[in-house]
């Protein structure tokens, strides 16, 4: 768990909250169901009619991500693959198959399968740059529905706002109900604003910086495997991959 991200959720929503209570305001008037079910839904079905329901769903799921930490032992991977190499050196790259349900991670199973298969280094290169892009491009369209709901939450806030006003126009002749139609108005406005900068888009911009994050990572991994399938030398290899580990 990344508590720092949980950390960092809470002191905003804790600052917003604070400072309506040091300034006499009370806080269950930013309670709103009414503006919640608006800024919420207005918000989903404008997501979902861009992103369609895949992509919306694996943007959701995407989502626990931003909360948990994400380590790599690149000094693990660094042994490991080194010893790769020299296995493959000794006694051919059909000795890599014994490695493969070794290791957890899915696209180095692949690569060293595609290597034990005989793949030629230019194909296995091709091959896994193919998977690495299409990889990539399903995750940035995933984190793009929280960037998304980040830029209409406001703007579905304002309409939120605008039929708050409307009721209250509408109402104008009963004074006791004027008083809800303005802090759903008011409120509306704050859940658009406030989710979208303290929720939708800093999770949008953390789970895009894990995806290029994740993507150079497999990059290098790429250069190492074809390090393995050309018989490289093992120096050579750690070389290609040293440089994460700093």
């Amino acid at each position: 768990m990344d508590w720092g991200s949980l950390a960092g959720l809470a002191i905003a929503l804790a600052g917003i909250l604070f400072g309506q209570w040091i300034e006499g305001g009370r806080l269950d008037s930013l309670l709103q169901p009414a503006a919640f079910l608006i800024v919420m839904l207005g918000t989903v079905g404008a997501v979902l009619l861009q992103s369609g329901l895949h992509t919306f769903v694996a943007g959701l799921r995407m989502a626990r991500q931003a909360f948990v930490r994400h380590e790599h032992d690149h000094q693990r991977v660094l042994r490991e693959m080194s010893k790769w190499s020299m296995a493959a050196r000794r006694e051919g790259l059909l000795s890599l198959e014994k490695f493969i349900a070794e290791t957890p991670d899915p696209f180095l199973q692949k690569g060293l399968r595609l290597i034990v298969d005989g793949v030629d280094p230019i194909k296995l290169r091709e091959l896994l740059e193919s998977e690495l892009d299409a990889w990539e491009r399903q995750q940035r369209l995933a984190a793009r529905v929280w960037e998304s709901a980040g830029g209409y939450a406001p703007t579905v806030g304002i309409l939120g706002a605008v039929l708050g006003l409307i009721h209250v126009m509408e109402n104008l002749s009963d004074p006791s109900r004027l008083g809800s139609g303005i802090a759903v108005a008011f409120v509306a406005t704050i859940y658009g604003v406030g989710l979208a900068n303290l929720v939708f888009l800093p999770i949008g911009t953390k789970l895009r910086n894990q995806v290029i994050e994740e993507a150079a990572r497999r990059d290098m991994l790429i250069s190492a495997l074809i390090g393995i399938a050309s018989g490289d030398n093992p120096r050579l290899m750690e070389e290609r991959i040293a440089a994460p580990a700093a």
